[in-house]
């Protein structure tokens, strides 16, 4: 006995403890953190149009079908049916921008992703090292090199899983981090550099000789770019060759140019080995092809070629065929194609395939098929390159700017882009398909940037191409004009950034400014403009400044072709509350303040605790505080990934930090303020959104529904409470409806049980159907974005899960396991009790203002932040399910309650929907309480049939029994078999009546309709908001008169005669048949 009270004891204090323990980690833990959010959703609303940037390809040799796809900035997705449906597979890690993909060539389970994409552009992502899956891409583990931020190519030695090489070029902002080539023999556990150069050298290509793998061809590349500019060779660059597995290498220089060389693209032919292909960039966007036919010990010039366009440092990146010999592809603005070693190339495009290749795929077996990644997305073609299909399913349009119009009843967004144009395009459509590629239009060409919609007029956009070429786009006409500012006369050209900021003054919609290095004002809508600044940079000229540590010569390998003139505004606010409080921030770290419409300007130099000249991404006049502004700067082009946001409370000339606890590698790109609450704060970041509620002390990550993908820009639609961002490679997300945040706060998540928000107004709006269903008969291919649910969308916190008795003793029970102790056995009565418990539910009553309940809707039971929707109409009127005829516009109440084991309790506050019609019908409106009243009366009709025919199939069945039983039963008798089939017959005519019979249908012969069918056809309007038709109305009559008919006729042969026969076949004892009372037993 004592050592059972010991027992007890033990277990009390263990289980205490756990309690105690659980007690103070609930004190710590704030509720408001990323996981309470997580259910909220965002949602992806696409473009797929012309999809975005393809860094790389892999198709699985043993079944071609399998392809992987390294997006440079839009994460990695794969398909195992040849690009017909995909699925991404790297959204939930620490890196969104690729450099490549590589199957295990002898473990096609294995794969390997390098992060960090390895071109040199001025808009480029960077990684966190390696990455393995064992299970074909499931899940991944970082296995390294987490300091490379851009790999360039991963092989796997073909002998041997286990070893690898990894080609990284490294930092391309900065020295330093792991560069060269590096190597593991153990799967990843660890890495050893095997080739390295300088600082700003890495290695930017790796070949291996598929005979013995032992040989390996490694290309190093010296580089730097800065803000100003790209300095893309040095004479560290060169090509190295290694016979030993990487223990010793050599520089192969016989034959190859002795000048400083920048991007080397390598390919060893697998047909002959021996024969090595390079293409070499030189200065001056020059360069040429060359060939080797002995394994690299020499090398001749085949030809010029090299890859122009945005330059060498963008693509530069060939591929042998692997059917062919001496045909080789190149990665160029135009993809071209070599079938003689070099000597001689052609180009090998479409007229309607996208330019500016970056990968190039071959199939195993089918020579003629290619397929090609660019930044346009992803093409196939079937006949070497002569026609290409396109995958329009793949959502990577990578979007520099975004901007929202107020028009009705949905609002479209705009956004610039990476070489795909600026596209123009619906958050959402009024049918049940959803946003399709072809609701979208590119409204002009090149790389889109900022853009700005009228907000009085939403058939007036500003948008541009790269280098300020801002263009006044008409939706009404589908004309754009030139607007751009022009120097004054003498005057040299303007300095415009590769992004120059547009904005419409908050005063006058006809008002709009432009940045160059100047500010520009328009007061009609951009035909004439006026300086109203001087130069606002620090004038630098950028052929004096430091590259890789020092000034180079004017005749070094310079690329800024395919960038901004360095020393330009980057962007610009003008206080809503003040006209003429203007804000003008610049790439090398300026901001400049003018109170007096620019007649006057001060100059912000230096912020404490900000890089002296880091890039001004963002600058925002406070929605609220005419004295407040806010900056984002960026300093990521010098290497630092900090994130930069101050607040200035005296029109910039203090400025304080409101980075809080943001993530220290962390680009921070756009900044957006409530306009109701002046606390809530939104971020446009390198690795996501965030958002504060509390003036930036405490930022949170919005998860749901969203990879890790920057947002260079945000736009709140202020009518309809929406945050819509753009994101730079999975295109464009919405949060409908972000209301609820400005009714959060720690104490209420903390204390508040439950809660309902407040619900914004609603559209009545039935969705029209575009194809149909969703997508119709287009194919699982066919790419189309979700819309909001259509109805009232309930957003609600549960502090707490609700959760069953089983659920509650499995918790306490893994709580005394990890902590050693044995579990109490739970007794009988208790595992009965959980046997017969309901699950618990939360249930959101909707009522109308007379307290009638219109309808019911469930809700997840999780603790959290969920969203539900309510479709608008009443609950279903019969027993089939589905639902009931549209409410009318007007207010309603919707309350919440839970019931858990069998208790209802009614939950927080209840809030009120107010309901407004939207669609402008093209006949005129019936009147909608009428219209109500009758679907509801035809309702209750329906009601009535469906259980007039359900309790005729009842009896009809008991009836089908009672015949079996007395046929076998002694105690039958002819009377009462004769009374049972009599009934039979009687209810069967009655039921033909009510619903149809069967005879004559089978045949596909015209029959008699029945009085079900016709109040189906009264109730075929319920659906819509149209209303009943004169049709609708008289069938409705005409059913009413025959089910009047034929009730108390059933009403009779179920009540009385029905009644009569089992109280008869109780006296003679027949056996029991299904509807009977329970048999007596006679004392």
């Amino acid at each position: 006995m004592r050592n059972f009270l010991c027992g007890l004891l033990l277990t009390g204090l263990i289980t205490c403890s756990v309690q105690a323990d659980q007690a103070d980690e609930e004190k710590q833990e704030s509720k408001l953190n990323a996981g309470t959010f997580s259910q909220i959703k965002l949602r992806n609303i696409g473009p797929a149009l012309m999809s975005g940037r393809i860094a790389d390809i892999a198709i699985d040799t043993e079944q071609p079908n399998v392809w992987y796809v390294a997006a440079g900035s839009g994460n990695v997705w794969k398909t195992v049916n040849a690009g017909t449906t995909w699925t991404p597979i790297f959204d939930d890690y620490d890196s969104y921008s690729i450099g490549c993909v590589t199957v295990d060539p002898s473990n096609r389970h294995v794969i390997w992703v390098g992060t960090g994409e390895n071109v040199g552009g001025r808009h480029v992502g960077y990684g966190d090292g390696v990455y393995k899956s064992l299970d074909g891409g499931k899940s991944f583990k970082n296995v390294g090199l987490k300091e490379s931020e851009h790999i360039a190519k991963i092989i796997v030695d073909p002998r041997d899983c286990d070893t690898v090489y990894v080609a990284s070029q490294g930092p391309l902002w900065s020295p330093g981090g792991q560069r060269g080539l590096y190597k593991t023999t153990d799967g990843g556990k660890s890495w050893e550099q095997i080739l390295a150069k300088g600082p700003y050298t890495g290695v930017t290509d790796l070949a291996i000789d598929p005979r013995d793998p032992d040989v390996l061809y490694a290309a190093t590349h010296q580089r730097h770019r800065t803000v100003w500019a790209l300095v893309n060779a040095g004479p560290e660059s060169g090509i190295h060759k290694s016979t030993d597995g990487g223990q010793s290498w050599e520089q192969l220089k016989n034959g190859l140019p002795s000048a400083d060389k920048g991007k080397i693209a390598l390919a060893v032919s697998p047909i002959k080995p021996n024969v090595v292909y390079a293409s070499i960039e030189l200065a001056g966007r020059k360069g040429g092809f060359w060939r080797s036919e002995d394994a690299g010990e020499s090398w001749s010039k085949m030809s010029d070629y090299v890859s122009g366009g945005t330059g060498p440092h963008y693509y530069q990146e060939i591929y042998c065929d692997p059917h062919r010999f001496d045909v080789v592809y190149q990665a160029n603005v135009r993809l071209g194609r070599t079938e003689d070693g070099g000597k001689t190339w052609q180009t090998v495009e479409s007229r309607w395939k996208h330019v500016d290749n970056h990968a190039v795929a071959f199939h195993p077996s089918d020579p003629d098929f290619l397929l090609v990644g660019c930044d346009g997305g992803l093409y196939r073609s079937f006949d070497r390159g002569e026609t290409y299909g396109f995958f329009a399913n793949l959502p990577l349009t990578q979007f520099y700017k975004v901007d929202v119009d107020y028009d009705e009843p949905f609002y479209h967004v705009v956004g610039g882009t990476q070489d795909n144009a600026t596209q123009h395009g619906p958050a959402r459509t009024g049918n049940s398909s959803g946003i399709r590629n072809s609701d979208w239009r590119a409204i002009i060409g090149g790389d889109g940037h900022d853009c700005a919609i009228d907000p009085n007029d939403p058939n007036i956009i500003y948008c541009e191409s790269q280098q300020g070429y801002l263009r006044r786009y008409d939706r009404q006409t589908g004309e754009s004009v030139s607007i751009r500012p022009r120097p004054a006369k003498g005057e040299m050209d303007l300095r415009f950034n590769w992004d120059s900021p547009i904005l419409i003054s908050p005063h006058s919609n006809k008002r709009i400014y432009f940045g160059s290095k100047k500010l520009h004002r328009s007061d009609d809508r951009g035909d004439s403009w006026t300086a109203i600044s001087g130069d606002l940079s620090r004038d630098k000229d950028r052929y004096r400044l430091k590259h890789m540590d020092r000034v180079w010569s004017i005749d070094a390998a310079y690329d800024t072709g395919a960038m901004s003139r360095y020393g330009n505004i980057t962007s610009i606010s003008e206080s809503p509350l003040k006209p003429g409080l203007i804000y003008a921030g610049t790439d090398d770290g300026l901001i400049h303040v003018t109170e007096d419409a620019g007649r006057n300007w001060r100059k912000v130099d230096r912020i404490y605790g900000i890089p002296e000249e880091a890039f001004v991404n963002d600058v925002k006049a406070d929605r609220h505080n005419v004295d407040t502004v806010y900056a984002v700067l960026d300093d990521h082009k010098t290497g630092d990934f900090a994130p930069y946001l101050v607040k200035s409370d005296d029109r910039g000339r203090t400025w304080h930090s409101i980075v809080g606890d943001l993530p220290d590698r962390q680009i921070l790109w756009r900044f957006e303020q409530d306009h109701i609450d002046p606390d809530l704060y939104f971020l446009g970041a390198e690795f996501g959104l965030y958002f504060s509620i509390d003036a930036g002390a405490k930022w949170i990550k919005l998860k749901g529904n969203v990879p890790t993908i920057p947002f260079r820009d945000i736009a709140i639609q202020r009518r309809e409470d929406d945050l819509v961002g753009a994101s730079f490679g999975r295109s464009f997300f919405v949060l409908d409806d972000y209301s609820f945040l400005r009714q959060i706060d720690d104490k209420m998540l903390d204390k508040e049980e439950f809660t309902l928000f407040s619900i914004r107004k609603t559209r009545l709006h039935v969705p029209g159907r575009a194809l149909g269903s969703e997508k119709g008969s287009q194919g699982d291919g066919f790419f189309t974005a979700p819309n909001p649910p259509s109805g009232a969308v309930l957003t609600y916190y549960l502090k707490d899960s609700l959760k069953t008795l089983k659920q509650k003793r499995s918790e306490r029970e893994d709580k005394i396991k990890k902590q050693g102790g044995d579990n109490p056995y739970p007794g009988w009565e208790a595992l009965e009790d959980e046997e017969r418990e309901e699950s618990p539910t939360i249930t959101f009553v909707i009522k109308d203002t007379k307290d009638n309940i219109v309808s019911r809707v469930t809700g997840p039971t999780s603790a959290g932040l969920h969203r539900v929707s309510w479709n608008l109409r009443y609950g279903s009127l019969s027993s089939a399910g589905g639902s009931g005829p549209f409410v009318t516009p007007g207010k309603y109440v919707v309350a919440a309650e839970r019931k858990v084991r069998d208790k209802v309790t009614p939950l927080g506050k209840p809030q009120t929907v107010e309901v407004v019609a939207m669609a402008k019908s093209s006949l005129p409106v019936q009147n909608r309480s009428e219209v109500l009243e009758f679907y509801m009366t035809a309702g209750e009709l329906e009601r009535a049939i469906r259980g007039a025919n359900g309790r005729l199939d009842e009896v009809l069945g008991q009836l089908a029994d009672i015949k079996q039983v007395l046929k076998q039963s002694p105690k039958g008798s002819g009377q009462l078999l004769e009374e049972s089939r009599r009934l039979e017959l009687e209810l069967k005519d009655i039921r033909e009546s009510l619903v149809g019979g069967t005879v004559i249908s089978q045949y596909n012969e015209p029959d008699r309709i029945s009085i079900a069918n016709r109040v189906n056809s009264a109730m075929n309007g319920a659906g819509s908001t149209y209303g009943p038709t004169k049709t609708n109305r008289q069938d409705y009559e005409i059913a009413k008169e025959g089910f009047e008919s034929v009730y108390g006729r059933a009403k009779r042969l179920i009540e009385e005669d029905f009644m009569k026969l089992q109280m008869d076949l109780e006296t003679a004892g027949v056996p029991w048949t299904s509807g009977r009372p329970i048999p007596r037993i006679e004392e």
